[in-house]
């Protein structure tokens, strides 16, 4: 068996929580067989706690189970939030996996990092694929990309210094695995910080009247790539992301109506991706104006589905015609009853409902063949190609119909 780096081993601390003695000695033992020696095991979830009290636990990962007499293994969670603890977690349980993934989401839900669960009794192979994990999350976060703060001025330079970029991310067919539309994703070339995801801008932009730039900025790149790729002869959709607060007033329609124009696209090829969680607020003008940029023909996707609250509600009243199934019912689902039935049911909704499917996060090869036969119709993620500048469109695309003859195979 494939062990751990020596470094990792000598840094990491590993407090197991269990009442069981048996599995307590189990869990010590499989540990100190691929290298970790730092580890302590408690029967009492007070006594771990107590333990962990004042300590630096950045480098620690707690195997908690859940099923615990006196403190329980949810109530270990709450009082562990309260520490503020920055460590990782493995859940242990024999219970239900619904009950587990509950206990996973609960978890999740007080910003507590949780790499997974492991069902009792514990394989080997089950702990060493989390502590693997663990290593290459670790060394993805010290090389990946630092945190950053802006103030609104300095976002509003980099918007009228030409600073943010638009990147693209292609969705394929399916079935054919032909390259059918790309989605506009919008980055900030930083001089001094390097390339900034939209995570770190787009809610200052929102706070300080700075969307209405931005949006009009990424849709007028894109119209004008999309224009370049037809030339030659690639003829795809490009999808934009826009912001409920891009819908605030009818201006919107008029500069989209100015920019088709002027790039001389055909709305149909357009595509306006709105995150279903903001679309509640003022609803009225909100239907008000997507329904009319449908009936100038524009495209309307409600993306990250499932993520919202009045899903039902929305796909009734306004006029989508593409519906963009969340990366995080897509990706791993292969191996997760609950995804598979919530993605299954999301797809058969759409089809009821006469609207075109995208799968996002599509990740690797297992979400790739989870798809097959799935009835979805598109398909984009990191597996199919990563966000790209519009001029390595045309080299990706032969790489990618090189690509999917094998896994077509």
């Amino acid at each position: 068996m494939e062990h751990q780096s020596e470094g990792s081993q000598a840094t990491t601390k590993i407090i197991i929580v269990d009442d069981d003695q048996f599995q307590l000695k189990l869990l010590s033992h499989q540990l100190s067989m691929v290298g970790y020696k730092n580890v302590v095991a408690f029967d009492d979830g007070q006594t771990a706690l107590d333990h962990m009290a004042g300590q630096v636990l950045d480098s620690t990962i707690v195997i908690l189970d859940l099923n615990m007499p006196n403190m329980d293994g949810l109530e270990f969670l709450q009082k562990l939030q309260e520490t503020e603890f920055t460590g990782a977690l493995l859940l242990v349980s024999g219970e239900d996996e619904r009950v587990v993934q509950s206990a996973e989401a609960l978890a999740s839900s007080y910003n507590l990092w949780v790499l997974g669960h492991l069902n009792k009794p514990v394989q080997q192979e089950q702990l060493q694929k989390y502590l693997k994990q663990l290593d290459a999350q670790k060394e993805k976060s010290l090389v990946g990309e630092k945190e950053h703060s802006y103030e609104a001025a300095r976002l509003k330079q980099a918007i009228e210094s030409g600073e943010l970029s638009n990147f693209y991310q292609p969705k394929v067919l399916l079935d054919t695995g032909e390259l059918v539309g790309v989605e506009a994703l919008v980055r900030w070339e930083h001089p001094e910080d390097g390339l900034i995801l939209p995570d770190h801008f787009i809610d200052l932009a929102e706070e300080n009247e700075l969307i209405d730039s931005i949006a009009q900025q990424v849709l007028s790149s894109a119209l004008s790539d999309s224009k370049l790729w037809k030339e030659a002869g690639i003829n795809i959709t490009v999808a934009v992301n826009i912001s409920m607060y891009n819908l605030n007033t009818r201006d919107f329609i008029s500069y989209l109506e100015k920019e088709l124009l002027a790039s001389g696209i055909n709305p149909q090829d357009l595509i306006l991706e709105v995150t279903e969680s903001k679309l509640m607020k003022d609803y009225s003008l909100v239907l008000d104006m997507l329904t009319r940029l449908r009936l100038r023909r524009v495209n309307l996707s409600i993306d990250d589905f499932g993520t919202g609250h009045s899903s039902m509600t929305q796909l009734r009243d306004i006029p989508f015609n593409e519906l963009k199934i969340d990366r995080g019912f897509v990706h791993s689902a292969c191996d997760n009853a609950t995804l598979h039935g919530i993605f299954d049911g999301s797809i058969q909704l759409a089809k009821n409902l006469g609207i075109k499917t995208v799968a996002e996060g599509v990740e690797n090869e297992a979400d790739w063949s989870f798809l097959d036969g799935s009835g979805c119709d598109l398909a984009q993620g990191f597996f199919i190609g990563k966000p790209m500048r519009a001029l390595e469109l045309r080299e990706w695309k032969t790489q990618w119909a090189e690509r999917y003859e094998q896994i077509a195979i």
